[in-house]
């Protein structure tokens, strides 16, 4: 099934987690249409404005699924409403700034970048029907902290 343009189902929801221990990570009609909201207000502008195809590392994630990989069961993974993500040959640093300043989202996480390791880590990227609190954080593994570039407040 086709989410937009450039995203399938299969790709939202493919895990390497879920084929290894047998869960079905299988969306409802509901979560499909979060996803459809993360694919067209989030993935195909990222996909636009660097103009090369990305693949997202974790889409939807269904409650067993999320717990077997240790995540919240608040995460919005579980609602379809949040996808993990680089771009190649793009610093995820960069990737989160361009994001921050240019789109609509929920919640914008740099999960586990190291400063001079340009492709560390990756883009946690959530966007929600409505209103979208744009809170952009940074994550090492322990801690939140807000996140900032140079030069903005």
């Amino acid at each position: 099934m086709r989410l937009s343009d450039h995203f399938t189902l299969q790709e939202l929801t493919k895990s390497s987690t879920a084929e290894r221990k047998g869960i079905k990570n299988a969306p409802d009609d509901t979560q499909i249409e979060s996803l459809k909201n993360v694919c067209l207000n989030i993935l195909e502008p990222v996909r636009t404005n660097y103009g090369v195809p990305l693949r997202p590392s974790s889409g939807f994630r269904c409650l067993e699924l999320n717990r077997a990989i240790g995540s919240s069961d608040s995460s919005q993974h579980v609602k379809g409403e949040a996808v993990d993500f680089e771009v190649p040959h793009i610093s995820n640093e960069d990737l989160a700034h361009w994001i921050m300043l240019n789109l609509d989202y929920d919640q914008l996480i740099l999960e586990f970048y190291r400063k001079g390791e340009p492709n560390s880590g990756w883009v946690h990227c959530s966007y929600v029907k409505g209103n979208n609190r744009k809170k952009a954080l940074k994550y090492n593994g322990k801690n939140y902290e807000r996140l900032s570039f140079s030069g903005e407040g």
